[in-house]
């Protein structure tokens, strides 16, 4: 699929996608948010771990041979252990718009959800109260097709090898009309960035200027990323969609192709540091073609990694950074 038969959609995020939403929530003292992608309808939803320290919940629904055929919303929050509370407050507000699986007369709001490591960013972490599904309540409020990139939701708090990490998305609209689009919080113990330099590694995906137009790096000896993230202090998590009808086995298939995209746009990817996981979801509004699950996953692992750098590259700086963000250190290229 080349990038001249395909092109972002019209807001090159994942809410190019027909019938999704996304909402944020930070707190800025807290250096940690949360993200929800919410369908406007149920989504078949697929999973796929390639890191050492994932965290998680209701993961395992997703398998192809349990029963629950689709989730009402996927949930990404900082916050480590803790930020998986912040499913309970999306939850809650699920459950106050009517919404769930429906057992018998009650609704059960189905809302996987993962999360990744940063409470030792400088922010405020001595709560009383776990601040987590108050924030994932807010974010599923301020769910809308239009929402914030770098330090924003889930990846308000991220960072990455030596520079701020982030809240990235990208989309694609493929030759016959089916839309793709990548969600992510990178927060790697790997770089985004090639050696000290501006340069991102996912640079030959790169349509336009989405993240900065410079290009790849000049070649030089194979550089390795300093070592500044301990075991289980790292995560990247993101979510691919699509408006294809797919089944979860597909949804599940759609998940692992992207983690090329986490390859190719981060060294090193999928340590035994790093929580990395991949939710997909299908909004299932248009039928899949016969042989079209090959480019939906290549164009997963495309948007994955445009949006990988895009989160990276929209970074800003806020009070008590420990790391510069791209911004601030490569001033005035890109």
């Amino acid at each position: 699929m080349p990038h001249e038969t395909a092109a972002p959609g019209p807001r090159n995020l994942i809410t190019d996608v027909q019938g999704l939403a996304v909402g944020n929530a930070a707190d800025p003292g807290l250096k940690s948010g949360v993200t929800v992608l919410l369908g406007h309808a149920p989504m078949v939803a697929g999973v796929h771990v390639m890191g050492g320290a994932p965290g998680t919940r209701e993961t395992d629904l997703l398998a192809p041979d349990k029963m629950v055929p689709a989730v009402d919303a996927l949930v990404l929050s900082g916050g480590s252990a803790f930020g998986l509370g912040a499913a309970d407050g999306v939850v809650d507000g699920l459950r106050a718009m009517g919404r769930g699986f429906q057992v018998r007369d009650v609704r059960v709001p189905i809302v996987p959800g993962a999360i990744l490591f940063d409470l030792l960013n400088g922010g405020d972490k001595d709560w009383r109260t776990n601040p987590y599904p108050a924030l994932g309540r807010a974010a599923l409020q301020a769910a809308d097709p239009a929402f914030d990139l770098g330090t924003a939701g889930a990846g308000a708090g991220a960072t990455t090898a030596g520079l701020k990490g982030g809240l990235g998305s990208a989309s694609l609209v493929l030759p016959g009309g089916l839309t793709v689009g990548a969600l992510v919080a990178v927060n790697a113990g790997g770089s985004v960035t090639v050696g000290d330099g501006p340069h991102f590694w996912a640079a030959p995906f790169e349509i336009g200027d989405e993240f900065g137009g410079l290009g790849p790096a000049p070649r030089q000896p194979l550089p390795m990323p300093p070592r500044l993230k301990r075991l289980g202090e790292a995560t990247t998590i993101g979510i691919v969609a699509t408006d294809a009808q797919l089944t979860k086995g597909e949804a599940a298939r759609m998940a692992a192709a992207a983690h090329d995209g986490f390859a190719r746009a981060i060294l090193p990817a999928h340590t035994p540091h790093d929580g990395d996981l991949i939710f997909a979801a299908a909004t299932g509004l248009r039928p899949l073609p016969e042989g079209a699950a090959l480019t939906l996953g290549h164009a997963a692992a495309v948007c994955m990694s445009r949006a990988i750098a895009r989160a990276v590259y929209l970074a800003r700086p806020a009070t008590g950074d420990r790391l510069p963000c791209w911004a601030e250190k490569f001033a005035g290229q890109g």
